[in-house]
């Protein structure tokens, strides 16, 4: 019997059909909930996924809450700051014994970025109501919470 090839994140962004994300990393949206506000739904769902050495750069959604998946890959460090000067790191992750979550909840307005702890991660996020892109807000590249 052979033995699989191990899974790459070329693989994983090839077989999703996954494109470059602005923020950083490969993304693909797989659901749309058109019922609500008119062009933008009620909720969205994409697949993200980081390399390693990619990041999330810091961002955030202006007027929508955003939950994180996690799915595949290493653990996720997941970093959050409330008031843009202070931030806590939540790591996504199967092993939860050891405090990882699979899910996180980042409410409207709080600056998020994330990183992979190995080769690649691959999580799922929702954003409620739906995510346009006039929501969405990057922020510079040297940018960190000063805290």
């Amino acid at each position: 019997m052979a033995v699989p090839a191990a899974i790459t994140a070329e693989a994983v962004i090839d077989t999703l059909g996954m494109k470059p994300h602005p923020e950083g990393g490969w993304f693909v949206e797989t659901f749309r909930d058109m019922a609500g506000e008119p062009g933008r739904g009620a909720s969205t769902l994409i697949y993200f996924l980081l390399k390693a050495g990619e990041r999330s750069h810091w961002h955030r959604l202006l007027t929508t809450v955003e939950i994180w998946h996690y799915y595949a890959g290493a653990p996720l460090k997941l970093m959050i700051s409330a008031d843009g000067r202070a931030s806590k790191t939540m790591t996504l992750g199967p092993d939860v014994i050891a405090g990882e979550r699979p899910q996180c909840v980042i409410p409207a307005g709080q600056w998020q970025a994330a990183e992979t702890t190995g080769d690649f991660t691959l999580v799922g996020c929702t954003v409620a109501p739906g995510f346009v892109f006039d929501d969405f807000e990057l922020a510079a590249p040297d940018w960190t919470p000063a805290g």
